[in-house]
């Protein structure tokens, strides 16, 4: 197992990090991608990050960030609505220089069934915003990086991405998310935001709902995303999204069974 850990960062929640299982994250070398919560940044204290991060510091272990996303909308048509979302983005990159994240992965939230005939109107409010937040993220000297959720197209991604125009501004693949919602073939996906890829969240699924099975437990195409990193030499952050430790163990053995990262 610690060949893979090696490879990989693995989601864990903010309100996790303490105590015995803090421990085990530190002794067995996992490198967190962690995940925040409204609850978390409105309520802990300023002292608690400086500990976890310290404490994950010490290990040498890397850090990535998972940005909140229920509620929020940062290409919303109501303007109160996308400032709400913008303030809360902004107390994730109040901790940046607390914990030096490789990657802060943050949801733009497009959903074609909701933005019916306004899809040009949450290009432009997303452009503002997140273009302010890819320079913000220069100066903190980490990659703002955008991911995928009821996207089931990867062109307004892709104009997004295009606009932003920034080398902190990359996309994070969500296998499991593509998976359930999306229904142009991957190829399609790749071929658009490959030249941006700087993450992947590893999840699987049957295709109908966001279960977060373990690799190989769904029918989602890992052999054919591999591929495509071998041939085009990409080499981006891989993260777990397992959503229990058992989960987690399994997609760990997978890996390691079939020599996914073998090549990479």
């Amino acid at each position: 197992m610690k060949d893979i850990l090696r490879y990989i960062q693995v989601h864990v929640p903010f309100r996790m990090l303490e105590g015995n299982f803090l421990k085990t994250i530190v002794r067995e070398g996992i490198n967190p991608e962690i995940g925040f919560d409204y609850t978390i940044l409105d309520t802990a204290e300023k002292g608690r990050f400086k500990e976890v991060a310290a404490r994950l510091s010490d290990a040498g272990l890397r850090v990535t960030f998972h940005a909140p996303f229920m509620d929020l909308r940062p290409g919303a048509i109501d303007p109160l609505i996308r400032e709400a979302s913008r303030q809360r983005l902004m107390q994730i990159f109040e901790l940046v220089p607390l914990f030096h994240p490789l990657t802060v992965v943050c949801h733009p939230c497009f959903d074609s069934r909701y933005y019916v005939s306004t899809e040009a109107q949450w290009l432009e409010n997303s452009l503002h915003i997140w273009k302010n937040i890819a320079d913000l993220a220069a100066q903190l000297s980490t990659l703002l990086v955008l991911e995928n959720v009821y996207e089931n197209t990867p062109r307004q991604l892709s104009e997004l991405l295009k606009l932003i125009d920034s080398e902190n501004a990359r996309f994070c693949f969500d296998t499991g998310h593509y998976n359930a919602f999306a229904d142009t073939p991957l190829e399609f996906w790749l071929a658009a935001l490959g030249d941006f890829l700087g993450e992947v969240h590893l999840h699987d699924n049957n295709g109908s709902k966001d279960e977060h099975l373990p690799i190989g437990e769904g029918n989602f195409p890992f052999e054919r995303l591999f591929a495509f990193f071998r041939e085009r030499s990409l080499k981006p952050i891989m993260t777990l999204e397992a959503h229990s430790e058992a989960h987690f163990r399994r997609t760990v053995e997978t890996l390691s069974k079939n020599r996914l990262f073998g090549t990479l």
